[in-house]
């Protein structure tokens, strides 16, 4: 029964993944249809990214009070409904209306489930699940780029996803009875289902070490979109490489991410949570002190991948060291606010360096990286340094 589910686990990820390079590779298609500026398509990104910021808020009252299980099930079903008004959708508003639904049920699902396997599986499995995401968010496209080249507009590519999201929900909802099982396994609850108060967001804040780790998720994730929203203009922009070529180069830091992931859930098998975070910030750093270096594309290739590669174990890391950290009955309500904390760097930080290379120069782009990633390292060591003293305390 554990085994089957996991299988259920890992399925759940790559389907986490595929509907997120949607918007992406289908708005060139999309944009054109409802005659509507290509900028807008930063809007819908928005709106899904609050969602996904108040549902990722609730998430330690939800898991609370309907567990697990079900909270996934239902924040895929919601996904996977959003997705379909995508593709019956024949006007921007209505984009921007299915955009909360679609929101709402990816943060749920995604606060819950790196909850759960936190709590309940070792630190591998985390970082081979999100490969797992890695993998749905490698193949979204393709079936995007499917649909769109057999004739059938980016409207079936949408429905595709939403008939494969529809499945995992029958299977997530026959799969409740394992949920419970392993949540009550050996006579507790350790998933924070039932049992105490949820954490308001002004009790979450005051524990030590959840505002720097807070910083930290924020940082983490938006030097992650903004490399992989800019990269392509960096390279042609200031290093002269043609647009295909740096799409090409582009593609290799998320490539760089899944396969890294993969690596990493062999790597915590000798090193902890801790470690793992601290060896992706150092080959990330390596990856930016590369990219602007003078040796031609040789440079921003071998520097793409070693960002690519060291962000790699970071995400998977601190969510799964949360549990140790803060405790288990605290886990849920703090994964919520680092993802909440994670959104909202995806949704500012890029636009921010949009803003720069506008108004002064995309050359700044490794310069812009590299204070993000410092700041990340300075609040994880606060973080850990804060975590260490109330527990000598205790």
């Amino acid at each position: 029964m554990f085994q089957l589910l996991l299988m259920i686990i890992y399925l759940a990820f790559i389907s986490l993944g595929l509907p997120d390079s949607l918007l992406g590779s289908a708005w060139p298609a999309m944009y054109q249809e409802f005659s509507v500026p290509v900028s807008y398509a930063g809007g819908i990104s928005m709106i899904i990214a609050g969602g996904t910021i108040v549902s990722s808020l609730q998430s330690d009252r939800l898991t609370r009070r309907f567990g697990t299980g079900l909270v996934t099930a239902v924040s895929v079903l919601m996904t996977a409904a959003a997705l379909f008004g995508f593709s019956v959708s024949h006007s921007f508003i209505a984009l921007c209306f299915w955009a909360i639904p679609y929101g709402l049920g990816a943060g749920s699902v995604d606060a819950s489930l790196n909850n759960y396997v936190a709590l309940h599986f070792a630190s591998r499995h985390m970082s081979w699940l999100h490969c797992m995401w890695g993998v749905g968010t490698s193949l979204g496209p393709y079936i995007m780029g499917y649909a769109l080249t057999g004739g059938q507009g980016w409207n079936m590519g949408y429905r595709y996803i939403a008939v494969l999201q529809v499945v995992l929900t029958a299977v997530l909802l026959c799969s409740l009875p394992l949920w419970k099982k392993q949540g009550t396994s050996g006579g507790e609850r350790p998933d924070g289902e039932g049992g105490s108060q949820s954490l308001s967001l002004r009790q979450i804040v005051v524990i030590p070490g959840a505002r720097e780790v807070m910083v930290t998720f924020f940082c983490y994730c938006a030097l992650e979109q903004t490399t992989g929203l800019w990269a392509s203009s960096y390279l042609v922009l200031c290093r002269g490489l043609s647009a295909e070529t740096a799409a090409g180069f582009a593609s290799l830091f998320f490539i760089g991410i899944t396969a890294g992931r993969a690596i990493g859930g062999f790597l915590t098998m000798k090193l902890n949570d801790t470690r793992m975070i601290r060896l992706g910030q150092g080959v990330i750093l390596a990856g930016i002190v590369l990219l602007p270096l003078p040796f031609g594309s040789v440079s921003a290739l071998a520097g793409l991948i070693l960002v690519g590669l060291g962000c790699a174990p970071v995400y998977p890391s601190i969510i799964h060291s949360t549990p140790e950290h803060f405790g288990a009955d605290k886990s849920q309500a703090m994964i919520g606010v680092q993802m909440a904390s994670a959104y909202m760097g995806t949704c500012f930080m890029p636009p921010i360096f949009g803003f720069i290379a506008n108004h002064i120069s995309v050359s700044l782009f490794p310069a812009y990286l590299l204070g993000i990633l410092v700041l990340m390292g300075v609040m994880h060591e606060r973080m850990l340094g804060k975590v260490r003293r109330k527990k000598n305390i205790e």
